[in-house]
């Protein structure tokens, strides 16, 4: 499939700011699973890790959740009993469930006013058609929320950036330079782009993501941010492991960069859980890929001992949030995880 051509972009609104995802949240937003290509055999196993990821959230803040139609609605609320006291349903149909990916991006502009960022869609560089549906979801979330929404012209990916809140973005250079999102991309032209519409005053490029990941390369299944200046970050040291040599180049970066301010960042390792084989084939299990919800750490775990490591570094630079553990063994047979099936709408 050729590249996706950008189309031509909205005007930008003066000085947007996309907020931190540790700032607080006025709902979270979820695409309930349906796709049994995706989870070959264990669709209900997914379903069970979405309603435990709603036990986390619930009383926490909204979620909103998206279904496909009237019978699947219900099913849901049967499912989730009385958790549906904290949701909020909508008939939004869908290709699969990664609204990290498919969903809006929420920003703030120089007033603090809430707009909807509204990205193209193209299922990872057009990997998964059908997409349509997928790419309609930030269209049907504005109207939804009566937000106004702009389109930036080009293919974004949530999971492939990760924000301070404070003008600083990290990045892989190895998503967000694929040819198979657009021909031509640079650093320069992306930043550019970063800058107009997340308000990134600094870029950190590290390298490459870790095996088994589809995206080519997301940042959240790598490094986040949890506080303006620490970033945790994963590691493998491991070196006969597939991911040792990208994560080790990934530590370097981190540790000699700066944020938008100038500030060096306090750079925390965080374990990998050991490889997960599926039918032969590695899946992206990585623990980086939590979800920091209002009052809670939503951190993937797999049943291994490098569970209990994962939920007390986050702990500790985390005091005021619970780690919430979120059974992920099936949910990354999907090829992602906690984060990738989250999106936070910050209150404005």
């Amino acid at each position: 499939m050729a590249p996706t051509a950008p189309d031509a972009p909205d005007a930008a609104p003066q000085g947007l700011r996309w907020p931190a995802e540790w700032e607080p949240h006025a709902a979270t937003w979820l695409a309930w699973p349906h796709a049994e290509d995706t989870w070959p055999g264990r669709l209900a196993a997914a379903e069970d890790a979405f309603v435990e990821m709603v036990r986390a959230l619930h009383g926490q803040e909204r979620v909103e959740i998206s279904v496909r139609d009237e019978p699947a609605e219900e099913a849901v609320r049967a499912r989730l009993g009385p958790l549906v006291s904290g949701c909020r349903f909508h008939r939004f149909p869908t290709d699969d469930a990664w609204v990290r990916d498919h969903g809006p991006l929420f920003v703030c502009d120089a007033n603090g006013a809430p707009w909807v960022l509204d990205f193209g869609f193209d299922a990872w560089g057009g990997k998964y058609p059908p997409w349509d549906r997928d790419d309609a979801i930030p269209r049907r979330v504005a109207e939804a929320l009566a937000l106004p929404r702009r389109q930036p012209g080009f293919v974004l990916e949530g999971g492939s950036v990760d924000g301070n809140g404070e003008g600083t973005v990290l990045t892989t250079e190895s998503c967000l330079l694929n040819p198979n999102r657009e021909a031509g991309r640079t650093r320069e032209g992306m930043e550019a782009r970063l800058a107009t519409w997340l308000g990134a005053e600094q870029v950190i490029w590290l390298g490459d993501g870790i095996a088994g990941d589809d995206t080519d390369g997301h940042v959240d299944d790598v490094a986040r941010f949890v506080a303006p200046t620490t970033v945790v970050v994963a590691v493998e040291p491991d070196a006969a492991d597939a991911n040792h040599a990208a994560l080790a180049q990934d530590l370097r970066i981190l540790r000699a960069a700066r944020d938008a301010r100038g500030r060096r960042l306090d750079v925390v390792e965080l374990p990998m859980p050991p490889p997960l084989l599926v039918d032969g084939g590695r899946c992206p299990a990585s623990y980086a890929n939590f979800y920091l919800a209002n009052g809670r750490v939503l951190l993937p775990v797999f049943g291994v001992a490098e569970d209990a490591r994962a939920a007390a570094i986050l702990g500790e630079l985390l005091p005021d949030r619970e780690v919430a553990p979120i059974p992920a063994s099936d949910l990354v047979v999907g090829l992602g995880a906690v984060h990738c099936l989250t999106q936070q709408q910050p209150l404005t």
